[in-house]
């Protein structure tokens, strides 16, 4: 096969995108649509898995006006991780999605840790129960919503929804099954132990395929609805982080990335599961076979930044619209005027709980040390230092497992950023380094199709023929630890005002 085109598709918390590649990985064009999340009560996290399918279809239409979408030969879907789809016996959606940053659960994961044990879920599942894993919001949904749970008949992720959509097929790959915490990570299969606990039925649950393997097939009706070519094959794909790990070139033992979107996460391959104990990150099956990652997650990463912008900054949402630029660039630039360590304001930024290091969904976002001095812009940048405060704490636990790396690989929109990787040089006091890759997310599907068909003989081969450092951004020269004070109280302020989340 010598030309053709490479389909990534990624369902999004914000919004979904697809992107058309060629066979040596050139993007070569991409549309998205966005959506909002509900929140129907503090703490809830809802869309509708009907918006993600509304979305994917408006995007390949909108493709399909410019390029010859029955060109496209394989198709990779990544997405959201941890979100609860569940459909009746016809398919149809039987409520809302409960999404990952959904904190509602709390109480039903302290129920399963008592019930499978402490010690006994982490050596099957790698983790400890989080209200972000699907598990518990199952276990909320058959205690609280016993009647929709007894006419479920199917459990899925919100990636794989759009993949039923497209095929008929009921699939999902090994990284975003180990994100619902019902996958035995070392054995990679759902545990027959957690399934009789939480009463669920294997048959309810997708199969398991590795993120390159072929698992379906787009169907006559999805060809009809949007023009794909019936019998384009479908890969597993994978989980968001997976798939941006692999559009970053993160194959192989140590390299990190660093992914800023609505959340951070740091992401570290290993050729075993890395398990620790205490659950201060998270060990998941990784999107290629035979190996598995670390992933530590702080909630809200530009989820914060984008909280701020919608709550305090209007004026500058219309002067960024009026000359035509980015509404981040231009808080990037007015947060830059302010002096390293905000002139005192400390931002913790927990407006979703917190998952890494913290394991707490009582967790809120703070400003401390506000004085009459301060303004705006003194918390613009307070929230920047946050962000990347609370990532720098769960690298430092990364690093006391033996996760080491000299530099990371920055992707998603805060790489986009000069003064936030500056930013993050200066706290890691490592360089943040960017590729030319525009959407690690996309692409990680589409090298993951590729292979699925044999364009690629291997991962190794797809990523040296596509990724390049294009930037390499240096902690300050003449500043050694420059926000070591500053961080050390921001992480004191979180064990201080602990007992009153």
């Amino acid at each position: 096969m010598n030309y053709g085109y490479l389909l990534g598709i990624d369902v999004g918390t914000s919004a979904t995108k697809v992107a058309l590649y060629d066979f040596k990985l050139t993007l070569i064009d991409s549309f998205s649509q966005g959506y909002e999340v509900e929140t129907p009560h503090p703490g809830w996290s809802e869309q509708h898995p009907d918006i993600w399918w509304e979305a994917t279809k408006a995007c390949i239409i909108k493709l399909s006006k410019k390029h010859n979408i029955k060109l496209i030969k394989s198709i990779g879907i990544t997405g959201q991780m941890h979100g609860l789809v569940l459909l009746d016996l016809d398919g149809k959606p039987l409520r809302p999605s409960i999404i990952w940053c959904d904190q509602r659960s709390a109480v039903e994961c302290n129920e399963i840790t008592k019930l499978v044990g402490k010690k006994r879920l982490i050596d099957i599942t790698a983790n400890p129960a989080l209200p972000g894993f699907t598990a518990s919001k199952i276990r909320w949904i058959a205690k609280h919503e016993p009647d929709i749970f007894a006419r479920c008949s199917h459990i899925l992720l919100p990636k794989d929804y759009i993949r039923y959509k497209l095929s008929g097929m009921f699939a999902t790959d090994m990284s975003d099954a180990s994100g619902t915490q019902l996958l035995d990570i070392t054995n990679r299969c759902w545990s027959p132990e957690m399934l009789s606990i939480l009463n669920i039925k294997e048959d309810q649950l997708p199969k398991l395929f590795e993120g390159p393997q072929i698992c379906s097939f787009v169907n006559e009706e999805a060809s009809q609805e949007i023009g794909l070519e019936i019998g384009t094959p479908i890969v597993a794909g994978a989980g968001d982080q997976a798939a941006s790990a692999i559009g970053s070139g993160i194959i192989q033992e140590g390299a990190i990335s660093l992914t800023i979107g609505s959340s951070g996460v740091l992401f570290a391959t290993t050729k075993k599961p890395l398990i620790e104990n205490k659950g201060r990150y998270n060990t998941f099956c990784h999107a290629l076979p035979n190996l598995w990652h670390v992933m530590s997650v702080t909630q809200g990463a530009g989820a914060s930044l984008k909280w701020f912008k919608d709550q305090f900054c209007d004026v500058e949402i219309a002067e960024a619209k009026q000359k035509n630029i980015d509404v981040y660039d231009l808080l990037s630039l007015r947060a830059s005027k302010i002096p390293l360590g905000s002139d005192g304001v400390i931002f913790l930024p927990y407006i979703n709980g917190e998952r890494s290091p913290h394991l707490n969904p009582h967790a809120r976002g703070i400003f401390f040390g506000l004085s009459s001095f301060h303004n705006k812009d003194h918390m613009l940048r307070a929230v920047f230092e946050g962000i990347s405060f609370s990532l720098f704490e769960c690298f430092e636990v990364m690093k006391s497992n033996g996760l080491l790396a000299e530099r990371l690989i920055v992707a998603g929109g805060g790489a986009r950023s000069d003064f936030w990787m500056q930013i993050l040089a200066d706290v890691f006091t490592i360089p943040m380094a960017r590729t030319d890759v525009s959407d690690a997310g996309t692409l990680g599907c589409a090298i993951l199709a590729g292979l699925g068909i044999g364009v690629f003989s291997s991962p190794l081969e797809a990523i040296k023929q596509r990724i390049k450092i294009t930037s390499v951004i240096y902690p300050l020269d003449n500043l050694k630890r420059p926000y070591d004070f500053v961080y050390r109280k921001f992480c004191k302020i979180y064990k201080q005002m602990k007992p009153l989340f």
